[in-house]
């Protein structure tokens, strides 16, 4: 039997999967981990602990698989994207990796801003300026760390130091490539004109692979470490929303997904670059060359359930959706700004705060609960609004991530949407579109829409709208958008004075 492995380096866990050649799940195995916050606003990991956790969950995944090491035929990577890990002439890493999250360089993002100037940004970068983004942190580093920018050699995202530990090849995939603020999607390579003009080596960067590309084979030395043959195919693979789109069989132009994981995104797959001249929304390259995802992406998405059921003792997931299914939509008046982390689509403002607005003596628990549900959901529905703003519709979407793990969240996300959901099988889809790669660069599938068709199987079942209840998300929907109208300069100046207390 032939496998594949894929894993997926998130922000709080890697996880390996591994599948036979048929796409029958064969094991999978994760391993939990904190980022680092050693300042208010830092987000930063030491991506040898990335690799410890490769290390671990590949020989354990293969253990409870009983996988052999020569029956891999491939192993490909999805990974958070945006982030930097910069390498010193021999290959050590020379600081912890700058993760999306990170709002520090929001210094940089201005001087960007005004070195390029709006037009320029549209038509060079084709994305908003934020903090995170492997540019700003860069410019960071070398107004606040010039000795250890003076030793930089080598710049890449999260997922391409675990291919780097595999293979010892400097390399990266186009989709987190284009996510850089660095790259050139039109001409598809690195930027010289961007990188001129903010007086950064070109050289520094990576070569530039398909998803389904082979970019090296693992070494003796890494074999020894994972377990792994050496010589097994290493495969580029790509950005955590290129991979989740292969993992939920999102490859086709017309096909979107709303995914709901620590943070959400909607994305839809499109043939060509479009350019939102309000820059509020992201367009980056796809699996393959002529190929692309539009996407609406917001910081605050699980994140915001999970810190709410955090300040509880105990919570009883089951229970909770149960008692939030026979909550009315609008959560008994109640609505949540969900921005605990600053927000991207559609407002660019790393610094605002979440809020609760309508609190009444009847509001309980169980309507907070719902409420932050909602909210999350009418966050994720500017973003298809956005979208569709820009000609980008579909008519069914593949619901993923923890959102679509708790139906009473589905059915709101149904209802809000008004477009009919789906759900994958399997619930790892970026771990799965990465072994989809992995077959891809082993020969197994003869390209990722193969791969898919081969794969990917969906939940029996349909998640469709209720009219009445979209009429009625409507009503709390404007409501929505003109309380945050309404308080965004406060919750602005509330986070910018609490951070310095």
């Amino acid at each position: 039997m032939r496998y594949m492995i894929g894993i997926d380096l998130g922000t709080s866990s890697l996880k390996t999967v591994i599948i036979d050649e048929r796409g029958e799940l064969t094991a999978v195995a994760a391993r939990g981990y904190q980022f680092q916050s050693p300042c208010n606003n830092y987000a930063e990991h030491d991506p040898e602990e990335w690799w410890d956790a490769c290390i671990d969950t590949i020989r354990r995944a293969m253990a409870e698989g009983s996988v052999r090491p020569e029956e891999v035929k491939g192993v490909s990577f999805s990974g958070q994207m945006h982030g930097i890990v910069v390498l010193d002439e021999m290959g050590k890493s020379i600081r912890p990796a700058i993760l999306h999250c990170d709002a520090r360089s929001g210094k940089q993002v201005e001087q960007i801003k005004q070195l390029f100037g709006m037009e320029n940004i549209r038509q060079l970068m084709m994305n908003p300026v934020y903090t995170g983004f492997l540019l700003p942190s860069l410019l960071w580093i070398r107004e606040n760390e010039p000795d250890r920018f003076e030793r930089i050699r080598h710049v890449f995202l999260p997922k391409d130091y675990l291919t780097y530990k595999l293979t010892g090849m400097i390399a990266t995939d186009y989709s987190d490539a284009s996510a850089t603020l660095a790259f050139d999607m039109k001409k598809m390579g690195w930027s010289e004109e961007i990188l001129h003009k903010v007086q950064i080596p070109t050289e520094w960067f990576p070569a530039c692979y398909e998803t389904g590309e082979v970019i090296g084979r693992v070494t003796s030395w890494a074999a020894e470490q994972t377990g792994l043959s050496r010589g097994t195919v290493v495969v580029a693979g790509g950005g955590d929303q290129v991979m989740q789109g292969i993992g939920n069989g999102i490859t086709q132009v017309g096909q979107a997904c709303a995914n709901i994981g620590t943070s959400g995104q909607v994305s839809f797959q499109s043939d060509r670059p479009l350019l939102n001249p309000d820059l509020n929304t992201n367009t980056f390259m796809g699996y393959k060359k002529n190929r692309w995802i539009v996407m609406g992406a917001i910081m605050n998405a699980g994140l915001c359930y999970k810190w709410f059921n955090s300040l509880f003792p105990r919570t009883d997931y089951d229970e909770m959706n149960r008692l939030i299914g026979q909550v009315k939509p609008g959560s008994g008046g109640v609505i949540f700004l969900p921005y605990l982390n600053g927000e991207r689509t559609p407002h660019l403002d790393p610094d605002l705060s979440a809020s609760f607005i309508g609190i009444n003596l009847r509001t309980g628990k169980t309507e907070l609960a719902r409420a932050v549900m909602e909210g999350v959901s009418y966050a994720m529905y500017q973003c298809i609004e956005l979208c569709g703003s820009l000609g980008l519709g579909a008519d069914m979407m593949v619901a993923s991530g923890g959102g679509a793990r708790s139906m009473p969240w589905l059915q709101m996300q149904a209802d809000i949407y008004n477009v009919p959901l789906k759900v994958a099988e399997i619930e790892e889809q970026a771990g799965l579109g990465a072994a989809i790669s992995a077959g891809v660069g082993a020969g197994v599938y003869k390209d990722i829409k193969e791969g898919c068709e081969a794969v990917v199987r969906y939940k029996d079942l349909e998640i469709c709208p209720d009219r009445q209840a979209h009429s009625a998300y409507m009503e709390y929907y404007a409501l929505f958008k003109e309380a945050f109208s309404g308080s965004r300069d406060t919750l602005h100046k509330l986070t910018v004075l609490g951070r310095k207390k």
